[in-house]
């Protein structure tokens, strides 16, 4: 970037100060926000000289404006002149990476260690390990926390004789007195853990491991669990047997709900490090106690894995015996939460039990959450259920899934409404075009004159999908027909509806149904007495004039347009005028 926008007339550095010194904090944030425009007005080298020196000294105490400043500053390289002078903007980040609100100190952490990335290998040595050292010996808290995130940037980039020195400075951290700092270590202990050497990791991080896990503070004990998974995955399978595997298990029992919640969490990435054969012995336990916990999140949580573990450790006997009993506890769980949870994940074991053991172990729970109460358990079993299909078909679920369809789509909330659209499509490659036709098809049409648009327009798009599912001739019989005779609606919200869907359904359609049956009801709206009817009949026009012959365009299309051109209603004129410039090439093709 060169400097030859650095003359003192384009930006003088005044106007920033008397800007970041005004009372109003909008104004102060619009030109931290513009920091950027300004470096570029100001030039490379007086960026360098000027401006971050301002913004090190710069001692606003608004945490929005701090915030802004901080990840700002996360991307100001380029802007001091690239990497070789980014450690200038160490100064200012060290600053922000101390105060008290920790949404700034996370930015302004991140912000360093992304500018930490780009240092060249002198730069990190003279300037950003004396920074992680400083911030993590320093005398308040804040320092310290903010050091926890920088340690994996600094180690990877340090010679290999400085790492001893980061390794015992993460380990004080650890074992800091104050609790906030010893939950950033534990936060950032897998991080800091996949940076630094194999043999160190069992020889001296481990232990650190263990002593957080049996931290008196539940919080600092809850990040730690945060470690498990990415400490096995960096371990041999023996030594995370040994050394994480425990941990795991202690924590599935651990009195703090929160840190069982994010065993279970974690539980499936534990799975993976460990292997089918040892997880099947040694999980399994930790998995069904976590699966009948006292706390609703905690089941909740682990519900929501039930389909991820039996797929990581086969769906055996011994992994049905044991899961499979708490998955129908589950389903009729006092918290509705948890049979959501349940609902979002159940059907992908029918794949792995196959046709007889699910129909025997999975069918009673499929159909008794398509009866629950709570909509998102209904919502969460229909959206998955192509993965039933697969196995046992769906006419075993049809009886109990048609009702529960029938109650969502009538649903008082409308986004419960939204939702079941979304999956019709999905349900209709499961149920056939006749079937579908026979229960489904009423409702699809239906929603067209919902009272909220939102609904209207998403019944639109499904009718096209419809339509591509089933095919050009089915949607000649059941939905063209239909869709024109709504076009009559007394309310003209509804008729606009209807004038969309027939936009939608023209590119599936035959050409002979849009040019005989389509084409002749669209043009028939634009003597509506509604000006916002005609005006979406000349969109809709324009919209059909590409999938029409140009002989179509010039005979039906075009003297519609030239009528509607002449309409009283200036907006009508405007679209009309719109498309009849994008016809005209049509026909002179």
């Amino acid at each position: 970037m060169a400097d030859e926008g650095g003359d003192d007339s384009l930006y003088p550095i005044a106007v920033l100060i008397d800007e970041l010194k005004n009372e109003d904090v909008a104004l102060r944030l619009n030109s931290v926000r513009r920091l950027s425009t300004i470096a570029l007005a100001l030039g490379e080298e007086r960026t360098r000289r000027e401006l971050i020196p301002f913004l090190t000294d710069s001692n606003d105490d608004e945490d929005e404006v701090l915030l802004a400043m901080a990840e700002e500053l996360g991307n100001f390289v380029p802007y001091v002149g690239g990497p070789a002078f980014a450690d200038n903007l160490l100064g200012p980040l060290e600053t922000l990476s101390t105060v008290e609100e920790t949404v700034v100190r996370e930015k302004a952490a991140e912000s360093l260690a992304k500018v930490g990335t780009q240092l060249p290998e002198p730069a990190v040595i003279e300037h950003f390990i004396p920074l992680v050292r400083r911030l993590a010996t320093g005398e308040w808290f804040t320092s310290r926390v903010s050091s926890c995130g920088l340690f994996g940037t600094a180690y990877h980039r340090c010679p290999s004789q400085m790492r001893p020195e980061l390794r015992s400075l993460y380990g004080q951290l650890c074992r800091d007195d104050t609790p906030m700092v010893r939950r950033a270590a534990a936060h950032n202990l897998g991080r800091f853990a996949e940076r630094v050497e194999p043999q160190c990791i069992s020889r001296e991080l481990i232990p650190l491991f263990q002593e957080l896990t049996v931290d008196d503070q539940d919080s600092v004990r809850l990040l730690a669990v945060d470690s498990c998974g990415p400490l096995a995955r960096l371990l041999t399978r023996d030594e995370s047997a040994a050394h994480v595997l425990p941990v795991v298990q202690k924590f599935a029992a651990d009195k703090s709900w929160r840190v069982r919640y994010n065993v279970a969490q974690q539980l499936c990435q534990l799975c993976e490090a460990l292997g089918p054969d040892l997880a099947r012995s040694e999980l399994i336990p930790a998995f069904v106690r976590l699966l009948r916990d006292s706390e609703a999140e905690v089941r909740g949580a682990a519900g929501g894995k039930v389909a991820q573990f039996c797929s990581l450790l086969g769906a055996n006997e011994s992994c049905v015996v044991a899961v499979l009993p708490c998955v129908k506890e589950l389903a009729a769980d006092s918290n509705q939460f948890v049979r959501a949870s349940l609902a979002s994940v159940v059907m992908e074991l029918a794949p792995m039990l196959g046709k007889a053991a699910t129909i025997e172990h999975l069918l009673p729970v499929f159909l008794a959450l398509l009866k629950d109460d709570f909509p998102d358990v209904r919502l969460n079993i229909i959206s998955k259920l192509d993965q039933v299909n697969k196995v046992i078909g769906i006419e075993l679920l049809a009886q109990s899934l048609l009702p529960a369809i029938e109650e969502l789509a009538e649903d008082k909330h409308w986004r419960v409404r939204l939702a079941i659209i979304d999956y019709i499509p999905l349900l209709a490659g499961q149920l056939g075009s006749n079937f579908f036709q026979e229960k489904l098809g009423p409702q699809c049409l239906k929603w067209l004159s919902d009272q909220v648009y939102s609904i209207r327009e998403a019944a639109t798009s499904n009718l096209a999908k419809l339509a591509r599912e089933f095919g050009p001739d089915w949607a000649r019989d059941h939905l063209v027909p239909q869709v024109l005779g709504m076009v009559n609606n007394p309310h003209y919200l509804y008729r606009m509806t209807v004038l969309v869907a027939i936009a939608s359904l023209a590119p599936v359609v035959s050409n002979d149904v849009l040019c005989h049956n389509m084409l002749p009801v669209v043009v028939n709206c634009s003597k509506d007495k509604v000006p916002n009817i005609k005006f979406n009949v000349a969109k809709m026009l324009e919209r059909l004039a590409p999938l029409v012959e140009p002989v179509v365009v010039e005979r039906t299309i075009r003297p519609c347009l030239l009528e509607l051109n002449s309409d009283g209603d200036s907006d009508v004129r405007f679209f009309a005028s719109q498309a009849l410039a994008h016809t005209t090439p049509m026909i002179s093709a």
